[in-house]
């Protein structure tokens, strides 16, 4: 019939966008009994999480440190050398399964919440439809809510030549074919001192560029001078405080050239200072919206845009751009889409996680925010070099440090760097979001030989400096044994 148009299908919520954010938002709007459909462009859901970021990269740390005998050295004095001719996707060989399981995952978990996944390109028609694009031609689908959640990409300047086969960013370094005798690596936030230390590991020979006088700045200082001091040792050469002006590929390389004049030259180069959101073609323009000069959806604090019955979650939203962080953002947008009355904030704190070499993790007030605040603190160390579990595995870079607050003897802070550190943390941030004092970690009885025993030596530290604050010139007491 001429002019017939087709009732759409409705859903309570349709997500565009099938990664961290986008997946738990479905599940927990899908758990509350409402019908969801979640759209992915990408053959596979899961992300750059899974398949060109968080995990990709983690399989090569690893790989790096099995392959490399990085504790071994320190242990045995082994010297391994990695095979010149192995390429990066034989050393990646775990990525793809690991990818691949990961994605089974989420797709069992739309099942397991009979979430309709749908693979093709979603935008917005208008406020309340989406238009599907895939091969097999168009659909659209009415919805009550949309969640946007389509993460992010590498940032890339106009005036650097990423197709050139040894120039590349963050997503597709892991697709390199060879492995590179020697790196410049343009970034020393996160991504860059990440893959610094990986392919130092492998034995390439790596220089880190910063713009910045400190990398990683966020984090306790003392922290990332032990962080550089284990990456030079490594090999890494640190060039900081100088911008890169020009980038130009030559027959035996890529010469970078900085702020001073000064020029850096080796094999290839990772441009790793950036991302942006992936916001292009969604039709914002359609309902009204448009994102910021960095392709990051603006939204309030419920994870609303200003189209109250349209959401956005996850990188696409900005900082902090951590799949952790991502995946509760999603589920606190749909508490307050459907106002569940469940979960209705994202914790004010989340830890860092850092996977260099040595692992890094923080939570919590550093000693710089402490004096920023005028907080009257003190701070306990327990190095991993006197902790039997450390000499067993022969990490002997690693410390535990507290911060504490001297009024309360409340735990405020926790920063650990050595292997392992990511899982440790946990156990300060748990102590920190109870509201405990240092005492519990003195009460505590921990296994033996472990590194979280560290914990207990770093409070011993604790209580003699709040000691030495309460009485200055008494004799202090003893060391623990």
């Amino acid at each position: 019939m001429l002019g017939f148009v087709p009732e759409l299908e409705h859903f309570d919520l349709v997500v565009i966008g099938a990664g961290p954010a986008g997946e738990k938002a479905a599940a927990q709007a899908a758990y509350f009994k409402k019908r969801v459909a979640i759209i992915e462009c990408e053959p596979e859901p899961g992300g750059a999480a899974v398949h060109t970021g968080t995990l990709p990269s983690k399989t090569l740390r690893e790989t790096a440190l099995y392959l490399s005998g990085y504790h071994a050295r320190e242990l045995y004095g082994v010297a391994l050398e990695v095979d010149r001719s192995a390429t990066l996707p034989r050393l990646m060989s775990r990525k793809n399964a690991i990818a691949a399981a990961e994605a089974r995952s989420f797709r069992q978990n739309f099942a397991r919440h009979e979430v309709r996944y749908i693979q093709g390109h979603g935008r917005l028609v208008d406020e309340h439809t989406v238009s599907i694009t895939s091969q097999t031609g168009e659909q659209r689908l009415e919805a009550d809510f949309v969640l946007i959640a389509t993460g992010s990409k590498p940032h890339r300047p106009a005036d650097i030549d990423f197709a050139d086969d040894w120039i590349h960013d963050s997503d597709e370094i892991l697709t390199i074919h060879d492995m590179p005798t020697s790196l410049t690596i343009l970034g020393g936030g996160v991504i860059g001192c990440e893959y610094a230390c990986m392919f130092a590991a492998l034995g390439i020979g790596v220089t880190l560029v910063d713009a910045r006088a400190e990398i990683l700045p966020f984090l306790d200082a003392e922290i990332v001078e032990r962080l550089k001091s284990a990456m030079i040792k490594l090999g890494i050469r640190m060039v900081q405080g100088q911008r890169w002006t020009k980038i130009l590929r030559t027959e035996k390389g890529v010469t970078t050239t900085l702020a001073d004049g000064s020029t850096i030259e080796n094999e290839q180069l990772l441009f790793a200072a950036g991302r942006t959101g992936c916001a292009s073609d969604l039709g914002l323009d359609k309902v009204g919206l448009a994102p910021d000069s960095r392709g990051y959806i603006p939204v309030d604090r419920e994870f609303r845009t200003k189209v109250r019955h349209i959401f956005a979650a996850g990188d696409v939203i900005g900082f902090p751009a951590l799949a952790s962080v991502s995946m509760e953002q999603g589920r606190v947008a749909m508490c307050h889409a459907f106002d569940f009355g469940y979960k209705k904030a994202v914790a004010s704190e989340m830890p860092y996680g850092i996977y260099t070499i040595p692992e890094v993790s923080s939570f919590g007030e550093t000693e710089e925010t402490c004096k920023e605040k005028k907080l009257d603190y003190v701070v306990g160390r327990a190095l991993y070099e006197n902790n039997a579990r450390g000499k067993i595995t022969g990490d002997l870079e690693g410390i535990t440090k507290l911060v504490v607050d001297v009024a309360t003897r409340k735990v405020i802070g926790i920063h650990v760097i050595g292997e392992r550190a990511t899982e440790l943390v946990h156990i300060g941030q748990v102590a920190i979001h109870l509201g405990a004092t240092v005492d519990v970690f003195i009460d505590m009885v921990f296994n033996y030989p472990t590194l979280a025993d560290s914990y207990k030596y770093a409070a011993y530290d604790c209580l003699a400096a709040l000691s030495k604050k309460a009485q200055p010139s008494a004799e202090q007491p003893p060391s623990p044994a």
